[in-house]
């Protein structure tokens, strides 16, 4: 069974606007509570990478 983890940016209920992560076999799962059957494996670099992208590109 997955063990997802919630992010602490996601608000403190059972809402559906919510990013989880998990970890995989050998990568990371990424999911969006609205959408739980849709996972996106990542490594650990994109998920940096994605991260630096978004702290970047805040409004």
């Amino acid at each position: 069974m997955i063990q997802w983890q919630k992010s602490s940016f996601s608000g403190g209920g059972d809402g559906n606007e919510c990013v989880e992560l998990a970890p995989g076999d050998s990568s990371l799962l990424l999911r969006e509570s609205d959408e739980p059957d849709r996972i996106l494996p990542v490594t650990h670099h994109g998920l940096a990478a994605l991260l630096h992208h978004l702290r970047a590109n805040r409004p």
